[in-house]
């Protein structure tokens, strides 16, 4: 069996509803299992180490470092910022801070957001959702730039209540 069969094969299986499929001859074994999101295949020949390949395994999300709210120069700011309220991130994906390159920004700094605004797009797997406020009061701060890759619970903005 040639590696371009294998590929076909493999094709075929990730876009069928089989999870598992074992194929063995006298010069090959052939072991294909799919596991939710990532499908681990292990090739075997008579005498050859097994090697793994992913099938059609989606490219996992980018991780982005968390950014500090307050830098040690900013004594004053650190002071105030316990009385601060921080919208995280319910999600990994890419944090957007408008609806398209031409659209104007849904919120700024010094813009007042109520309960239910739509503050940002986070993108996940080619879905665009909205996040919305669940707090009342003025943007302080915006801790992520813009088209960057965010984390779970990943702090995106300061609102002062």
């Amino acid at each position: 069996m040639e590696t371009k069969d294998i590929q076909k094969l493999i094709d075929f299986i990730a876009q069928s509803g089989l999870d598992e499929v074992n194929i063995e001859t006298s010069e090959l074994k052939l072991a294909i299992k799919r596991y939710s999101n990532v499908a681990p295949v292990a090739i075997q020949q008579a005498p050859a180490p097994v090697i793994q390949a992913p099938v059609s395994a989606p490219t996992p999300a980018a991780v982005a470092p968390v950014t500090q709210p307050a830098a040690p120069a900013e004594k004053p700011a650190a002071a105030s910022a316990s009385n601060l309220i921080t919208i995280k991130s319910p999600m990994i994906g890419t944090f957007y801070r408008s609806a398209g390159p031409d659209k104007p920004f849904f919120v700024e700094v010094g813009d007042e957001v109520s309960s239910g605004k739509v503050v940002c797009i986070i993108e996940a797997m080619k879905l665009f959702n909205e996040i919305e406020s669940e707090v009342s009061g003025k943007i302080v701060k915006i801790l992520v730039d813009n088209a960057s890759p965010v984390e779970f619970d990943q702090p995106l903005f300061l609102v002062e209540p």
